[in-house]
């Protein structure tokens, strides 16, 4: 996560004295309806215009027998009905404009349309079997549109056995490979198989209106390079690369996939949808397995300085990496209906640029994300269910304004951060994901649950929640908050409860409208219900938490100024008084976390009784002079490192602290050389800063009791259960 950043700094900073505190670069947005965030950021993109998309032609599967020009096959002789047919050997050539039907079987031949640019085939298909041993079966040099047309309760067989062969400079490479225009319909079924290239080829536009397709290939099952265009159909793709591809390179308004409806089962080993424009749906039937699932998803693990370091068990090299996202767009992905379940070894739904769902059922199993926009990700309606992901919405800016989510996630469960992934087949993209000060999670409608074990809600700039209702239950480490931002949490109407560990635990900014309180507890809780109710007993909010937490976060509309509120919780029962419309309480001492630095108990900031520390000020990372980062880290973006600056030999950190769940300690760790270890918990001072030795003022030392060798008191606030 984007966040890991502060958090290890805010760690490193417990156990060598030094406050840090990370901030965002800013990032722009260049893509093309107009979609606007609450940082007053404009990102536009366009929706395709669907009304030209298919013709009459496209959609028309009739034809009349009578004035049709037959062609039988046949490996002793085939033979055709007109001279606009020419047959040499088992290879069929067609010249003329016209409708064509086909049937019978070629072993090891060709139909080949080679006719005036302008001139638009139909070819029928009636119980015909064609195979090529070198070469498409059915290959289109030339003409304006061909129309490939399953007859009616017919079963049509392609075929190419063996490697391909080039014709000249072209690059055939597809059973059915067209240079034109290409349409397929009908009412019948067509089976497609090559273990060596795509199962359908069309260098501008492929079009489908409706017929039973069956396409093994052992590259893309379906191509256009302009475009790919779907009306209607059944479709069984089994794929070594992506199950439906559209790239076009030099014209950046080409390469978009559009699905009207349909039936699709995808099973491929690149990605289920793939366009370098954009990807449109507006309904259908998706079951898509991508990179044998979310089983086979690389391996994620943080680095020390933040960032992820993944180590893939999928096939991928530096030259050819490939890509196993279930949908995914370079531009922008627009949802606008359909029922979706996903299986993915990488993300299930992303975008380089924006993702909009406006409505459709989602049940995603992801290996990484389950829904990744490196821009802006809306949504408006539909009912999202990820039952497993690594994080489970993440985009520079996340806008939620109505829909169902229920999120599961080995990390954060809404990520905000600023950057893009490794995209394709073809390298298109790179692996930059970066912070930003732009990044923001608005929320003003719908429900949303989150299971997350990072952070249940992370935004590396800010949050603002305007209406519906959030539940997060939270992680169980201290290493992570159910709530974490860096910039300002602002709540104004809806319900708001996040549950999870006071290690990092944030409140809502103090420049919230509605109230809010964050209860840090003194004790560990086990799993159960949470309620809130008033004065009179009257119960404002009831949640079930699914797992152990300490720290209890509640925003609802019946939280007033001056009211008296009871928290109950497994096993406390906890009286709030509203001084002010933000109730906060010190965690372990970390609070706020370095670098949340927003909200309440945070470090020097005991935050009871409501009150909060909202300041704009950002802290200066500070960095020992013998410190340098460990073997195989990465620094973060504009950060360096003192010259000259090295790890101390082995750091380890002070008598009784304590490392967060999971996080273990360097082997061999010691402090640095100057820097004494004290005898008791260690504290920082109550200023928030260290003086350039090492040492406290004057030398002095602090004791188990709080007192430094000078006499004066030194001020703590950690929670006995939770230490770091």
């Amino acid at each position: 996560m984007s966040s890991r950043i502060r958090k290890i700094c805010a760690l490193l900073g417990c156990a060598c004295l030094v406050f840090t505190t990370t901030a965002c670069s800013k990032g722009t947005n260049d893509n093309k309806n107009q979609l606007e965030n609450s940082t007053n950021t404009t990102v536009t993109t366009t929706r395709l215009s669907t009304a030209d998309l298919f013709s009459d032609r496209d959609k028309e599967v009739g034809y009349q027998e009578e004035t049709s020009v037959t062609i039988t096959l046949s490996d002793s002789g085939s033979q055709a009905s007109s001279d606009s047919v020419t047959i040499n050997g088992s290879v069929i050539t067609i010249s003329e404009e016209g409708t064509y039907i086909l049937s019978g079987t070629l072993s090891d031949g060709q139909i080949i349309v080679n006719a005036d640019s302008s001139a638009k085939i139909q070819l029928v298909l009636n119980n015909a079997d064609i195979t090529s041993s070198s070469s498409a079966a059915l290959y289109v040099k030339q003409a304006d549109k061909v129309f490939v047309t399953t007859a009616e309760n017919s079963s049509n067989h392609l075929c190419t056995s063996g490697t391909f062969t080039a014709d000249g400079d072209i690059n055939v490479d597809g059973v059915i490979f067209s240079k034109d225009d290409l349409t397929l319909n009908g009412t019948g079924t067509l089976s497609i198989e090559t273990e060596y290239g795509h199962g359908v080829v069309s260098k501008d536009d492929l079009v489908i209106t409706c017929g039973t397709y069956n396409i093994t290939a052992s590259s893309h099952a379906l191509t256009g390079k302009d475009s790919v265009c779907i009306a209607d159909g059944t479709f069984s793709l089994t794929s070594g690369k992506d199950a439906i591809h559209s790239e076009n390179t030099e014209d950046t308004e080409k390469g978009y996939i559009y699905v009207a409806n349909g039936s699709f089962t995808l099973n491929c080993d690149g990605d289920g949808l793939d366009a370098s424009h954009v990807v449109q749906i507006e309904g259908g039937e998706f079951s898509v397995t991508t990179g044998g699932g979310a089983v086979n998803a690389a391996t994620h693990s943080e680095s020390m300085f933040g960032g992820r370091m993944e180590n893939s068990s999928t096939s991928e090299t530096e030259d050819d990496s490939t890509s196993i996202k279930g949908l995914k767009s370079d531009l922008a992905i627009f949802l606008d209906g359909g029922t979706f379940t996903m299986d993915c070894a990488d993300d299930c739904i992303h975008s380089n640029g924006n993702v909009e769902i406006t409505d459709g059922t989602y049940t995603l199993v992801a290996g990484d994300d389950g829904v990744h926009a490196d821009q802006n990700l809306l949504v408006s309606s539909g009912n999202i269910d990820i039952t497993k992901s690594y994080e489970g919405l993440e985009a520079m800016n996340i806008t939620v304004s109505g829909g169902n989510l229920n999120i599961v996630s080995s990390d954060d469960g809404f990520n905000s951060a600023g950057g893009n992934d490794s995209s394709g087949f073809g390298g298109r993209g790179g692996d930059q994901f970066a912070s930003d000060d732009n990044c923001i999670i608005t929320i003003s409608g719908g429900i949303i649950n989150i299971n997350a074990e990072g952070d249940g809600i992370d935004s590396n700039g800010n949050l603002i929640v305007s209406g519906g209702e959030t539940y997060v239950c939270g992680p169980t480490n201290s290493g992570n908050g159910a709530l974490d931002y860096a910039g300002t949490a602002t709540i104004s109407d809806g319900i708001f409860v996040a549950v999870g560990m006071s290690g990092m635990a944030l409140g809502m900014s103090d420049s919230s409208t509605q109230g809010s309180m964050l209860v840090n507890l003194s004790s560990n809780q086990n799993a159960g219900t949470i309620t809130l109710t008033d004065s009179t007993g009257k119960e404002l909010l009831s949640y079930d938490n699914a797992k152990n937490y300490n720290s209890v976060l509640i925003s609802c509309p019946g939280i007033q100024e001056g009211e008296t509120y009871t928290l109950t919780t497994s096993g406390t029962s906890t009286e709030i008084e509203m001084t002010s419309l933000t109730y906060g309480s010190t965690g372990n001492g970390m609070g706020g976390g370095m670098g949340g630095g927003r909200g309440n108990g945070g470090m020097g900031n005991k935050g009871n009784s409501g009150s909060t520390n909202d300041s704009d000020s950002t802290e200066t990372m500070e960095i020992p002079d013998n410190i340098q980062k460990p073997d195989g880290t990465e620094m973060p973006d504009g950060m360096q490192l003192p010259d000259g600056a090295q790890m101390p030999d082995g750091m380890q950190i002070p008598d009784g602290a304590q490392m967060p769940d999971g996080m273990q300690q360097p082997d061999g760790a010691q402090m640095p050389d100057g820097m004494q270890q004290p005898s008791g918990d260690m504290q920082p001072p109550t200023d928030g800063t260290m003086p350039e030795n090492g040492q406290m003022p004057n030398g002095g030392q602090t004791d188990p009791n709080g007192q430094t060798n000078n006499g004066q008191s030194s001020e703590t606030s950690q929670s006995s259960d939770d230490s770091i």
